[in-house]
C-alpha cells in the first residue's frame, strides 16, 4: 500500500487526466506531494504501519521531538543537510559558500545541539581537492558532536570516489558505506553514486553488507537509511531512482519502522510504502525543476529574493520508547 502525507492539492486543473508516470503517480500527484515547504511531517508508528500527516497544534510531542523543548528529555535529535555543491559557479546561485554558511548558522540556531549532522551528498560540485578541503573546513563550524556524510555523484567525478573517501571515508567499509547505533535507532549509510549508468546503483557487495548488518536486529528496531540518490522510483527518467534498491527494501520489510532519507533531487518529497517512508531533502545550493517539468534536471534560476525559500535544512527527532518520529523541514531564511 502506498500513502501520501497531505491533502492540500496545489496542482492546476489542467493537470487532471494526464497519463500516469511509470512509477504509478500522475503529474497531479507529483505536484501535490512535492509542493509543500516549511511544515512539519509527523510520522506515527501504529500497528507496524507508519502514518504520516502535517503537524498541527495537537502534535506537541512530535514537535518537541523534532527540536523545540526537548532539551534534557533523552530524545535523539539530528539534522540533515544536503547538496551544497561547493565550487558551483552559475546564475542559479552566485554564492554557494554563503548559502551553505547560512545553513550552518541555522543549524547552530535551532535551540538545541543536534546529536549529529548528516550531509547526504554532493558536498562538492567537481570533486577537487580544494573543494573537499573547503567544505570540510566549513563543516567544522557546526555545533554538533558528530558529522556523518554519504557521497553524491558530484563527489566522485573522475576518480570513483577516492578523493571523497580520503577526506570523509575514515572507518567506512567498501566504497564508503557504514552503520551505527544511537538512542535505540539503527542507522545505515549507503553509497549509490558509483557505477552509475543512469540510475543509482548499490551493488551486490553493499547489499550483502546490509544483509549481514541487520541480521541480528529485532524487528521492532527503528531503522534509518541514508543515501544520496532516492531508493524509491521518484522519477527514473531523470535518474532519480536506484536500480537495485528493491533488494535492500526487501531486507527491510520485516522491521516495523524504516525511514529512508536522501538528497540529490534538491526538493522535498515524501512517499510511504508499507513500513517504509522515504523523504527527499532540499538543497543548500540551488533548486532543480519538479519531476517532468522541463527537459532535464538542470539548475533553476529564480529571483534572488526567492532563492532562500528553495533552500533549507531538516531536523529529525525520536524519543526512545515512543511511537513517533518527527521530521521538520525549514527554509533557509
Amino acid at each position: 500500500m502506498t500513502n501520501y502525507y497531505d491533502s492540500d492539492d496545489g496542482a492546476s486543473a489542467g493537470d487532471a487526466g494526464r497519463p500516469d508516470t511509470e512509477h504509478g503517480m500522475n503529474r497531479r500527484q507529483l505536484l501535490r506531494h512535492a509542493g509543500w515547504f516549511g511544515g512539519a511531517v509527523v510520522l506515527t508508528v501504529a500497528g507496524g504501519e507508519v502514518i504520516s500527516h502535517i503537524a498541527d497544534s495537537r502534535d506537541t510531542n512530535a514537535a518537541a521531538a523534532a527540536g523545540d523543548g526537548a532539551a534534557g528529555s533523552g530524545a535523539l535529535r539530528f539534522v540533515q543537510v544536503s547538496d551544497s555543491h561547493i565550487g558551483f559557479r552559475g546564475p542559479a546561485n552566485l554564492d554557494v559558500v554563503g548559502s551553505f554558511t547560512e545553513a550552518i548558522n541555522q543549524v547552530n540556531s535551532l535551540g538545541f545541539r543536534p546529536d549529529f549532522v548528516m550531509h547526504s551528498g554532493d558536498l562538492t560540485h567537481l570533486s577537487t581537492a580544494g573543494q573537499f578541503d573547503q567544505v570540510k573546513q566549513l563543516m567544522t563550524a557546526m555545533k554538533t558532536d558528530r558529522i556523518f556524510t554519504v557521497p553524491g555523484e558530484h563527489d566522485s567525478i573522475g576518480d570513483a570516489g577516492r578523493a571523497y573517501r580520503r577526506t570523509f571515508g575514515m572507518g567506512t567499509l567498501g566504497d564508503g558505506w557504514y552503520s551505527f547505533d544511537t538512542h535505540g535507532v539503527h542507522f545505515i549509510a549507503l553509497v549509490n553514486t558509483l557505477s552509475l549508468e543512469k540510475l543509482g546503483h548499490l551493488g551486490n557487495e553493499q547489499i550483502d553488507f546490509v544483509r549481514r548488518d541487520i541480521a541480528g536486529l529485532s524487528s521492532d528496531t527503528p531503522i534509518v537509511v541514508f543515501s544520496h540518490i532516492p531508493l524509491f522510483a521518484m522519477y527514473p527518467q531523470w535518474g532519480w531512482s536506484t536500480d537495485d534498491a528493491l533488494k535492500v527494501i526487501a531486507l527491510l520489510r520485516r522491521f516495523s519502522s524504516v525511514t529512508c532519507l536522501n538528497g540529490h533531487v534538491h526538493q522535498l518529497f515524501t512517499k510511504t510504502d508499507g513500513n517504509i517512508t522515504f523523504h527527499s531533502a532540499t538543497t543548500t545550493a540551488y533548486p532543480l525543476p519538479k519531476p517532468g517539468r522541463g527537459p532535464a534536471p538542470t539548475p533553476q534560476v529564480v529571483p534572488a529574493r526567492q532563492l532562500k525559500s528553495a533552500l533549507g535544512i531538516r531536523s529529525v527527532g525520536y524519543r526512545q520508547g515512543d511511537r513517533e518520529l518527527a521530521i521538520k523541514d525549514q527554509r533557509l531564511a
